[in-house]
């Protein structure tokens, strides 16, 4: 694995990190939190369609999740949610690029892949704790559809800049050679 590529990798996590900790839980979802760590995991995977990059993209974006959230016995959902949304995300990824590698196809992707994140936490946190703060349609209503737009409002913002900046600097990725 390259250091440019793990270092990079860490900046999107950081990024997203601070994304997330500075978004306030909302009052009436119970206090689930929009998830801004997706977009640049999603950033990530699309950058380094790898199984080992995604890997360790999701796990650490799993668990610094489930360490700011504001939901308590989230840890491990946040970690199977980031586990199970990132692959099925390199999986389309996969298929997509084979098709269309192009700006607006991504920007469709990471809307549906908040979707199902936001699904498959709601659910393991369910199957999980058991006990919720607020019922699961107001949880998705309130946390998962405004972190989907958001999300996307993001990633239309930062991913043009930052394949302008790797594209500038010769930084190698599978959206650089395709540029």
């Amino acid at each position: 694995m390259k250091t440019k590529n793990l270092v990079l990798m860490a900046l999107l996590v950081g990024i997203g990190t601070a994304l997330y900790f500075v978004m306030p839980p909302i009052p009436i979802g119970g206090g689930i939190k929009p998830d801004m760590m997706l977009t640049m995991m999603f950033v990530g995977i699309i950058l380094f369609p790898t199984i080992r990059d995604t890997f360790i993209l999701t796990i650490v974006t799993g668990i610094l999740s489930g360490l700011f959230s504001s939901i308590p016995g989230s840890l491990i959902p946040n970690i199977i949610d980031k586990l199970v949304t990132g692959f099925i995300f390199l999986a389309v990824v996969y298929l997509i690029n084979q098709f269309a590698k192009n700006f607006a196809v991504y920007a469709i992707l990471i809307g549906l892949g908040t979707l199902l994140s936001g699904t498959v936490f709601l659910s393991m946190l369910l199957l999980i704790v058991g006990d919720m703060p607020a019922a699961f349609g107001i949880m998705f209503a309130t946390g998962v559809i405004p972190a989907t737009i958001a999300n996307i409002v993001a990633f239309c913002i930062i991913y043009p800049i930052l394949t302008n900046l790797l594209k500038r600097s010769k930084f190698e990725t599978s959206v650089t050679h395709s540029l």
